[in-house]
């Protein structure tokens, strides 16, 4: 699931893949988001090796004949394709979403497939969890201080509509405590 959920009872830096902190304390909300990736490595591996016998087998019957040479370089070609939008595709799936929740501070920390960060924070007092119909459906976003950023982009429409509900029933739940 593209939804991991963080319980920490002690310092946020504890917790060794946190992209933020805040005061050295553990937020009262933490989530990671992260693309779904239908296709794990190991059978990435089978997949290409699957895909590498299904194409060697009609060759078989041409071998030792020139159109064994005319088709092998463009059944390579299509395996390095194959190979190439895959990879292509697990690097994009690193990208990850963390939001922290603490009583005076919310963080959005994006960490981009390049490794670049991205950060957000305001009060939590003043956010306001909107949702969209474009570009995509039930489309998220954050809106506190001067700036609205979008959360979860690359989430399913069903996942979306469930972390905004989670985010603000935390956000109610905060605002409550605090008065």
């Amino acid at each position: 699931m593209p939804i991991q959920r963080v319980y920490l009872d002690e310092r946020a830096s504890d917790y060794s893949e946190a992209l933020s902190s805040y005061k050295g304390k553990a937020p009262s909300y933490r989530v990671l988001l992260y693309p779904h990736r239908s296709l794990p490595r190991g059978g990435f591996v089978i997949f290409i090796a699957v895909t590498c016998a299904m194409m060697a087998l009609p060759l078989l019957a041409l071998v030792q004949t020139s159109a064994f040479w005319g088709l092998l370089p463009f059944l390579v070609i299509t395996v390095a394709a194959v190979w190439m939008f895959l990879m292509h595709s697990y690097r994009t799936g690193q990208l990850v979403e963390e939001l922290s929740l603490w009583p005076d501070r919310i963080t959005v920390v994006r960490r981009n497939p390049n490794g670049t960060l991205q950060t957000w924070q305001t009060n939590p007092y003043w956010v306001e969890v909107i949702s969209h119909d474009t570009p995509v459906p039930h489309y998220l976003t954050l809106r506190g201080g001067p700036r609205e950023v979008e959360l979860g982009a690359f989430l399913s429409p069903g996942e979306r509509v469930e972390l905004k509900e989670e985010l603000e029933e935390h956000l109610r739940f905060l605002a409550a405590t605090q008065q």
